[in-house]
């Protein structure tokens, strides 16, 4: 992620994250762009982050360049705690915490269905309606079917296989 002085060339290279921002920035034509950062939070580029998390949103690279987000671009933060991280910093972010099996899946369902685009709905509720039954009826047995049968790869939750 971070990249590096190369002391041997005298060239910087850029990480993960400056390829990424500078890519996304680059691109015009209106689709949005995600940056997720999933993971433990390091106190070193999480405090790095701020200039990218204040209203001006850009990210000072080590290098001396300044890369801006576009309004097309959002950064997200899924991580386990923010032990490492200064108030400052917290108080950049918008916070959800929320625990998966106190949520349930019903709201990620209630979501979904909501954002079906309308062209896609009929002009009366029944598809909408007709989705909701199957959801109810099948995905919390389809679920307990997997957890019970199935070997995961990668450790997951409900609402993640939902």
């Amino acid at each position: 992620m971070y990249g590096g002085y190369n002391e041997a060339t005298r060239e910087w290279s850029d990480g993960v994250l400056a390829l990424t921002v500078r890519e996304a920035s680059r691109d015009l034509s209106g689709v949005r762009h995600w940056i997720i950062f999933d993971g433990p939070v390091d106190a070193v580029w999480i405090e790095n982050m701020n200039t990218v998390l204040d209203d001006n949103k850009k990210l000072c690279l080590n290098s001396g360049e300044i890369l801006t987000l576009t309004k097309y671009m959002k950064m997200i933060f899924e991580v386990e705690d923010l032990t490492v991280a200064s108030p400052a910093t917290v108080s950049r972010c918008g916070m959800v915490y929320m625990e998966p099996q106190s949520m349930g899946l019903q709201p990620l369902v209630t979501s979904w269905i909501y954002q079906i685009p309308e062209n896609c709905k009929t002009k009366s509720k029944t598809f909408t309606e007709n989705l909701e039954k199957l959801f109810k009826i099948y995905l919390e047995p389809t679920i307990e079917y997997m957890r019970l049968n199935l070997k995961e790869v990668t450790v997951t939750v409900n609402n993640n296989i939902c």
